[in-house]
């Protein structure tokens, strides 16, 4: 008996340790199986990232943003606020916390809601336009564009200009392609050294971790004796697609490689060599990726080789010369940004013979004939030939962009139309806006959401949110417009210590940002790029003079300068060491600073941080001028030259002008009334008004034209009331 007890406690014991082992490999199957479909999900959960960060509609989606910073806040600004970079960046504890993250997993669904519904809402272009006019497909090239600072194809306010211009053409469903360049090493990248000296870097972009994805395909033309090969990309903005062409792959030759290096680097030769290859390089590639444009868009005269090409591919397919020009013409608009003679480029007749002389036996021309297309007098056989002409000649409808730079380029081109009066001469304007949503702060939006009520998504040009911000609480615009200024302070003193740390600059310097830098001090904004006509340094024409504005205990205010001058403008850089030598003197140490490396990081912290925008060209030449119509967005007032948008902006109540648009006979009598009339404004009107406060410490007068200033400028100067323009006024009439 007790044998057999003895036996079957045995067996139970061997049944148990197997039961045991068995159940051990089945959880560890099942560990297995779950490790795997962890591993799975988190593949799924970065490339889900991944895909949204692919679509450049997240640069003016709050909720994604947010979304990206909070994959490593610390990483999201080391690399620059770059999706792509900061993915690949993050270490394998951190993306196990985020797979497993629900809250986290939850608003990357919310996110690709919002895009979803983005993409498919109907959109303003599909409510208004029908029949035919369905069919519009726009082409619009352009040599820079300014979307983002993770993607640096930029150079200043063309870019930014053409960027917010694919924005608004996606959110209000205009069929439109944008065609530009890759370029390898972008602009430059600009330090400020202890002495004020500016260094210029080119640092290289990985295109591995950028918004571009390499569509497989590419094009070859001829530039000078070269066969050039261009890859082409394609960047996703909302609705709309970006094809962008490089010439930097083992195909080609290094001079040709070097092509898409540098943005408006090199000399003459190089330039000619790029604007080929964007016009008649950017409109074979639009055929290579089966896009058959109806109107095509020349933005500013670098892209004008588009319309030559077009007009020598219509006589090659048999069509005479004089119809060619004439369906060219009618199917193109222009438009210029550049109101003065030299600033539009221009080359010699030997340096166009050399790369496009063979052009004259295809349209069976002389060479004379042939630079004519580019000449203002075509008898002139020694004048150069220059883009903004032959645009001008190949376009139909050609604009400026304000209604006084329109004024100016009349008088400009008379010659090139034969015009005895300005007012003979058929160009027009469509004044420039800018994109709403990429420039408003984010928190900006509780107060939109609350008092303006937006609807962002399906929205027309006519949809005008901000027509009663004046009715909005004084309080709650005031309490906006603190919460701006303190916000940008806390970003400067971050970024300005950095700026001195890594020069190995007085650490005195670094210390004082924190009790100098006033979170509650009027803030005046100057930033732009740094061309001497814009007078950087015209605040500094009496220093004694600024420096009792600037010291005043009870009244203080601080000025925060940033810009870049081209690489070769030895006078635009010497204007940034004047300013930033300024900065170190007595008088306006800790009162004015200067911030490096302005980009659209910097341009959005700015223009959404300063009280007022500080704009003294010498009128009338700012074409436009855009930086301006972004800090009303965010309750910024603007001080300004009635030059470029401000004449048609301001009413007397909405912010100051500086002087009344006379001009003096010299541009030293210009620069003495332009400051007189801005330390006079600034002395009288603006710091009085600013810290005139009632008993709730609100300044009411201030707050009335913060107000008046949101309701009179920021729908009225929107890409969204360009872009209606540009679809009623040309894409549509030259659609046919």
């Amino acid at each position: 008996m007790a044998k057999r007890a003895s036996t079957v406690a045995k067996k139970k014991s061997a049944l148990k340790k197997k039961t045991k082992k068995r159940t051990t490999k089945k959880t560890a199957r099942s560990r297995k199986t779950q490790t795997t479909k962890t591993h799975s999900g988190s593949k799924d959960v970065f490339g889900r990232l991944e895909a949204v960060a692919r679509n450049l509609w997240w640069t003016w989606n709050p909720r994604a943003k947010r979304l990206f910073e909070s994959l490593d806040p610390a990483l999201w600004r080391a690399t620059g606020h770059n999706p792509l970079k900061t993915i690949n960046r993050l270490d394998t504890l951190r993306r196990q916390v985020l797979q497993e993250d629900t809250r986290f997993l939850s608003e990357l669904a919310g996110v690709e809601k919002e895009l979803r519904e983005y993409l498919g809402c109907k959109a303003w272009f599909d409510r208004t336009v029908s029949g035919k006019q369905k069919k519009l497909q726009v082409a619009y090239y352009c040599m820079e564009y300014g979307l983002h600072e993770s993607l640096p194809l930029y150079s200043g306010g063309l870019g930014i200009l053409a960027a917010d211009h694919l924005k608004s053409a996606s959110d209000l469903g205009i069929p439109l392609v944008g065609v530009g360049i890759l370029w390898r090493y972008g602009y430059y990248r600009q330090e400020i050294t202890a002495d004020g000296e500016v260094r210029i870097l080119y640092p290289q972009t990985d295109f591995a971790e950028i918004a571009a994805v390499d569509t497989g395909k590419s094009v070859t033309i001829p530039i000078g004796r070269s066969k050039v090969t261009a890859k082409i990309w394609r960047v996703e903005i909302g609705r709309v697609t970006l094809f962008l062409l490089d010439t930097d792959h083992a195909k080609n030759t290094p001079k040709d490689r070097m092509l898409t290096h540098n943005l408006y680097g090199g000399d003459n030769e190089y330039r000619i060599r790029q604007e080929i290859l964007l016009g008649v390089g950017g409109l074979h590639a639009l055929k290579k990726v089966g896009i058959e444009p109806t109107v095509h868009h020349l933005n500013e005269g670098h892209a004008a080789f588009a319309a030559l090409e077009r007009v020598r591919l219509l006589v090659k397919s048999r069509t005479k010369l004089d119809a060619a020009i004439a369906e060219v013409r009618s199917s193109s608009v222009f438009t210029t940004h550049t109101p003065v003679p030299a600033g539009n480029d221009r080359f010699e007749p030997k340096l166009f013979n050399k790369y496009l002389k063979w052009y004259a036996d295809d349209l069976k021309i002389s060479n004379k004939e042939l630079l004519a297309f580019g000449r203002e007098d075509e008898t002139d056989k020694t004048e150069s030939f220059c883009m903004t002409v032959l645009a001008l000649k190949l376009s139909e409808r050609c604009n400026g962009v304000a209604e006084l730079h329109g004024e100016t380029s009349r008088g400009m081109w008379m010659r090139v139309f034969g015009a005895k009066e300005p007012v003979e001469v058929p160009i027009g304007h469509v004044t420039n806006g800018i994109h709403p949503e990429t420039w408003i702060a984010d928190e900006a939006r509780s107060f939109y959401d609350k008092h303006l009520k937006p609807r962002w998504v399906g929205a027309g040009p006519e949809d005008d949110w901000w027509a009663q911000a004046s009715s909005a609480p004084a309080e709650e615009l005031w309490n906006l417009r603190q919460t701006l200024r303190r916000k940008l302070v806390a970003q400067l003193r971050l970024i300005l210590r950095e700026q001195y740390l890594s020069h190995q600059d007085d650490p005195e310097l670094a210390h004082m940002l924190y009790e100098t830098l006033d979170e509650d001090a009027l803030t005046i904004g100057f930033a732009r790029r740094f061309a001497t006509y814009k007078r950087a340094p015209l605040i500094f024409r009496d220093p004694d003079r600024l420096a009792r504005i600037l010291g005043n205990a009870d009244r203080p205010v601080q000025f925060i300068f940033a810009g870049k001058a081209h690489p070769r403008d030895a006078e635009g850089n010497e204007f940034v060491r004047i300013v930033a030598k300024h900065t170190r003197e007595t008088p306006f140490r800790g009162r004015i600073f200067i911030v490096q490396n302005y980009d659209t990081s910097i341009g959005r912290m700015l223009t959404q941080g300063c009280d007022v925008w500080l704009n003294n060209p010498v009128r009338p030449m700012e074409a436009s001028g855009t930086s301006g119509m972004k800090p009303p967005l965010n309750g910024g007032l603007n001080f300004s030259i009635l030059d470029g948008w401000w004449p048609e902006g301001y009413n007397g109540k909405n912010g100051w002008a500086i002087g009344d648009g006379s001009a003096r006979a010299t541009r030293a009598e210009q620069d003495e009334v332009d400051a007189e009339a801005m330390y006079s404004v600034l002395e009288r009107e603006i710091v009085p008004m600013f810290y005139k406060r009632n008993g709730q410490g609100i300044p009411v007068q201030w707050v009335e034209r913060m107000g008046e200033s949101m309701r009179s400028i920021c729908c009225k100067f929107s890409t969204h009331r360009m872009l209606a323009d540009y679809l009623r006024e040309a894409y549509l009439p030259a659609h046919g």
